[in-house]
């Protein structure tokens, strides 16, 4: 296996950068039958990147290693303008979002109407259920007169044939924000390389980002059990066994996993899809040693019985609550779950013990600690092609407001709205919100836009500290991956190739199938267009 560890996050979206600016494979990946790969593509002209120049209105905490999260504890006495200027000019713009709450009202709401005072423009609010999301903007972009000015599209999951509708329906922003023409909006020039590089469609940047999450998710333990049972932290894959096997109890009800196969892979440093060989030639997943050593260890905790019936029977609907009751000691999740979780053990509890961290340093017994990053782009949003150059520059004067870090009025209007309307401030300093803030506040402009991901848990500052102190250690362990922020839609033929992996890791876990069917599914897949993936992807690296 090749790896190449990255020291700074600037380096790692430099790297990403030097191979391509996000390479958009559009006409080849569109069709039907047939390999892409055929005389070798010719990669797009290179957007330039906007200049990265950082803003730091106010000094973490707990400071950002090798890009990640940075943590806040206290709000500063005094808070930054980071917009001197009202950005708008009056103008009434459309904007396109979702919406995982009930959707507020717009009249009369003293939240938006305080946004649009400080904008000088009106915004209004198209907002969308979630779960309905891309089904809603699916049926807009197929009327390019009905779509708005401004639209969100997530970044992990943009709609189907998003890639052909990018360059007819959206706005071009290459000439407004590459290189220096991006300090024009210093709160934007102050998003990270890769994510800029997240939207960029056919050579040409179109997206503005909602930057990512460097580590996005982790292996966590009831710390309160490992304790009381004499247990140490575990860091290799023995040391794991190990612990599985003292804290599984059936008849206490206890038993060390949930389905444990993503917190496997991570352990093992499975690459997210593609590696570079020693000959650098593309090796998938599915082949590396790594993908099957994760899968012999995940067969070898559900054989010992150290995994909880209800994961054994492949139901994932109580996972949660299995962690949080102590029935499983030992759970996978996002890091975005982490404060609530561990909010709702203490409150089990009634107390402010910490019962609830993140494994360290995962790793092989034989190998070191590997960590791949996570999107750098949760969303980005788009603007609505015009003719109109001093439209498109309001717009993203709009988008530079938005984007105001942690510390500034800006910031603080659109996390907590107004003070004595949604929000007093307590002793310390800190917001807290009035029955008023939760009828009318939606941060969906969040969305669209949004600065660097900072933790700000202010009422919890231990939950900060072992945040941010957990995250910069795995930053420590991050490596380069070849299409690492690229979009690149593979061709409709292969869209359905690795579901036969899905099924099979379920069954050789369980018992069901033997660890050998993995190259019965190897070699299937490899014939059934696996060859044709890698030199699809391939051509793309070598024309980078």
């Amino acid at each position: 296996m090749t790896i190449t560890r990255t020291t700074t996050r600037r380096r790692l979206a430099g790297s990403a950068a030097a191979l391509t600016a996000a390479t958009l494979v559009l006409a080849a990946c569109s069709g039907g039958g047939g390999s892409s790969s055929d005389g070798g593509a010719e990669a797009p002209e290179e957007a330039e990147m906007p200049n990265y120049v950082p803003v730091d209105y106010v000094e973490p905490d707990f400071p950002s290693v090798n890009g990640s999260t940075a943590g806040y504890t206290q709000v500063p006495a005094e808070l930054v303008d980071s917009v001197t200027e009202t950005p708008g000019t009056g103008e009434t713009f459309t904007l396109l979002t979702p919406i995982w709450q009930a959707i507020p009202p717009v009249e009369g709401n003293e939240y938006f109407e305080a946004i649009n005072e400080r904008l000088g423009s009106t915004l209004e609010y198209q907002m969308v259920a979630g779960n309905d999301y891309n089904e809603r903007l699916a049926t807009i972009l197929a009327s390019p007169d009905d779509v708005p000015d401004w639209v969100s599209v997530f970044g992990w999951n943009p709609p189907p044939r998003f890639d052909q509708a990018v360059e007819g329906v959206f706005q071009d922003l290459t000439e407004y924000i590459a290189g220096d023409a991006i300090e024009a909006y210093p709160n934007l020039a102050n998003l990270p390389t890769e994510a800029w590089q997240f939207g960029v469609f056919n050579g040409r940047t179109y997206g503005v980002p909602v930057p990512g999450e460097l580590v996005t998710d982790a292996l966590f333990y009831r710390a309160d059990i490992l304790a009381e049972l004499g247990l140490e932290p575990p860091e290799t894959a023995s040391e794991l066994l190990e612990v599985a096997r003292a804290v599984t109890d059936p008849a206490e009800q206890r038993w060390a996993f949930n389905d444990p196969w993503v917190a496997a892979t991570l352990m093992f440093g499975v690459p997210p899809k593609w590696q570079i060989g020693e000959d650098g030639e593309l090796i998938h997943r599915y082949e590396t040693e790594e993908y099957r050593a994760a899968l012999e260890f995940v067969t070898q905790l559900y054989s010992e019985g150290l995994v909880h019936p209800d994961a054994v029977a492949d139901n994932s609907a109580d996972a949660k609550q299995r962690f949080e009751s102590g029935n499983v000691v030992l759970h996978y999740d996002g890091v975005g779950g982490w404060a609530e979780m561990a909010g709702r053990i203490s409150t089990a509890f009634g107390d402010d013990e910490v019962r609830m961290l993140p494994l360290s340093n995962l790793h092989a017994d034989d190998g070191e600690p590997v960590r791949y990053p996570g999107n750098p782009a949760n969303f980005f949003s788009f603007f609505k092609k015009s003719d109109d150059p001093e439209r498109i520059e309001e717009l993203l004067r709009i988008a530079n407001f938005f984007a105001a870090p942690f510390g500034t009025t800006e910031y603080n209007l659109v996390q907590n709205g107004v003070e004595g309307v949604h929000y007093t401030v307590d002793e310390n300093g800190a917001p807290q919100p009035t029955e008023q803030s939760g009828t009318e506040i939606a941060k969906v402009t969040t969305h669209a836009v949004a600065p660097p991901v900072a933790n700000t848990r202010l009422d919890d500052p231990t939950y900060v500290e072992n945040y941010t102190t957990w995250m910069a250690g795995e930053a420590e362990n991050l490596v380069e991956t070849p299409f690492y922020a690229q979009q690149i839609v593979e061709p409709a033929q292969f869209a359905t190739l690795g579901q036969p992996f899905s099924d099979l890791e379920k069954d050789i876990a369980r018992g069901r199938q033997d660890i050998s069917a993995l190259d019965t599914a190897l070699e299937n897949w490899r014939t059934s267009g696996g060859d044709e993936l890698r030199a699809f992807y391939q051509d793309i690296l070598d024309n980078q």
